[in-house]
């Protein structure tokens, strides 16, 4: 499926876009670092969550499982929150 990487991720990917597959969202964050060695870190912590600074959408809600099931059909973007004072 098609997944929209962020700016600050396009290092890895050298493009807006990814193709990636899995069954979940863990799986495919999986599949996105086997072929982009990682960038899941820069995604999820080592306690296995996603960083407080990344928000992914499927289909236009915010999920925050690993373990929410995906159908071929879902369309996911990643976004990374902006801080700053």
């Amino acid at each position: 499926m098609k997944v929209l990487i962020p700016s600050a991720l396009r290092s890895y990917t050298q493009g807006g876009h990814a193709e990636a597959r899995g069954a979940t969202l863990g799986e495919l964050l999986a599949d996105l670092d086997r072929q982009y060695e990682g960038i899941r870190f820069r995604m999820v912590d080592e306690q296995g969550r996603i960083r407080r600074h990344i928000r992914i959408f499927i289909n236009g809600t915010q999920e925050h499982d690993l373990a929410r099931p995906l159908a071929d059909s879902d369309e996911i973007i990643i976004a990374q929150a902006l801080s700053g004072g």
